[in-house]
């Protein structure tokens, strides 16, 4: 008579509850870590086989063992809740395009896992694993076919208050009022996803950079008509930043740090109060009215060139205007529309925005034949790189192409040159009425 084989207990999973297919599963695992490696290959290639049809050799059949074991740990982690071996074993086979004849579970059945390992459970939006996934397909398409793409990234202002005061539920019902604003804002092509505690990720196909901007503004104002109702003692509010492909960066990581650095930069203006207004002398020009509290800073954030620039970068765009230079200061050009309110305080007028680093370039003269790389900007002017200032007349049209707004036509005249090295120069110029 053949002695039966014990089954050892594990306090995580509960034996009494599983099915007779889970057990015999568990206790294929823990038997075959006791076999030899040839031995467990060519039981394993027989067992793949069998159950999935699927024919791989021993070699890969020990390698997509070792996959379903760890993707097993990663979806009990993810779903908080133990995970069946056939559930890990479908989810492998079918990434890896093996699963053929999905025998191993009923098709509702495969139909439930596909949705748990992608969407997040408490929201119902896509999860960080699908964004990763999405994100470059999005991108390599966007390539491909020369189209924009926009990153929202988005969080919860004060969201650990919430939770400190109203306690963990409510703190689940505002992510859960968010994920539903979402969902009822963004257009059928775009993607919506729940990437870490109170962060979203949004994926904007087609969007250009004043479409991604709105439809952020359109979220956090949707929100906030959304949370009203619950009376809460905490300003609660989405902040939001965009970065879009290409004018932005044209790689997942740029994106990224991008969309993140405008988020917080968002943050911090609407934490600190704004300062008050200058008196205006009787005869300046109108101001032009501000943009909102909320809105996106419409150029790079303006910080020190030593916080946001290679070493070799600053020396490039090191040094201030040559103030004998400085032009008598002119309206504000249209390139500039409400950026000081934009970042909730009011810069000084001649602070320099810097743009090494970025695609931002000058095209110059009414044919087009000469270009010049635009090194930063400032209400009263442009500084280029080129290689012999002799290039640039004392006066010459120019259109400036830069990060997030449209080509702008400018009149420009010479008013400094600065040797950078041995073979380019720094023009600084100012802006003509």
């Amino acid at each position: 008579m053949s002695q039966a084989v014990p089954i050892p207990v594990n306090s995580e999973m509960q034996r009494l509850h599983m099915s007779a297919e889970d057990a015999f599963l568990d206790l294929l695992i823990e038997t075959l870590q006791s076999l030899d490696r040839g031995v467990r290959g060519l039981f394993l290639q027989k067992f793949f086989k069998t159950l999935a049809q699927v024919d791989l050799n021993e070699s890969m059949s020990l390698d997509f063992w070792e996959q379903i074991l760890v993707r097993r740990r990663e979806l009990s982690e993810s779903l908080g809740k133990p995970v069946s071996l056939q559930t890990a074993m479908v989810d492998v086979l079918a990434s890896n395009n093996f699963l053929r004849m999905p025998i191993l579970m009923e098709y509702e059945e495969l139909k439930k896992l596909q949705i748990n390992a992608a969407t997040d459970a408490l929201t119902g939006l896509y999860n960080r694993r699908l964004f990763e996934e999405y994100f470059l397909k999005e991108l390599n398409r966007s390539r491909r076919h020369n189209q924009h793409l926009a990153l929202v990234i988005m969080d919860l202002h004060c969201f650990k208050e919430v939770n400190d005061r109203h306690g963990h539920m409510e703190g689940d019902h505002v992510l859960q009022l968010a994920a539903s604003t979402l969902r009822k804002t963004l257009r059928t092509s775009d993607y919506a996803f729940r990437i870490g505690g109170d962060e979203f990720a949004l994926l904007l196909p087609f969007a250009d950079p004043a479409q991604a901007s709105t439809l952020a503004r359109r979220v956090r104002t949707n929100y906030q008509a959304t949370l009203e109702p619950l009376k809460l003692s905490v300003s609660l509010a989405i902040d939001y930043g965009v970065a879009v492909f290409p004018e932005d960066g044209e790689s997942r990581e740029v994106l990224i740090q991008l969309a993140d650095e405008r988020l917080y930069e968002l943050k911090n203006a609407s934490r600190a109060p704004a300062p008050a207004a200058p008196p205006v002398p009787a005869h300046s020009p109108p101001r032009v009215p501000s943009a909102p509290s909320q809105a996106l800073p419409r150029v790079i954030p303006i910080e020190p060139p030593s916080l946001r620039e290679p070493a070799n970068a600053a020396a490039v765009s090191a040094g201030p205007l040559p103030a004998a230079s400085a032009p008598a200061a002119p309206p504000a050009p249209a390139i500039f529309p409400g950026t000081p309110s934009a970042r909730g305080s009011e810069r000084r007028k001649w602070e320099r925005v810097s743009l090494v680093g970025t695609r931002a370039h000058a095209v110059i003269g009414d044919d087009g034949k000469l270009s010049a790389r635009v090194l930063d900007m400032s209400y009263g002017g442009v500084a280029l790189l080129v290689e012999s200032a002799d290039e640039l007349p004392s006066v010459f049209p120019a259109v400036l192409h830069v990060p997030i707004l449209p080509p702008v036509k400018v009149s420009l005249r010479r008013a400094y040159v600065q040797q950078v090295d041995g073979h380019r120069v720094r023009v600084g110029c100012a802006f003509l009425p």
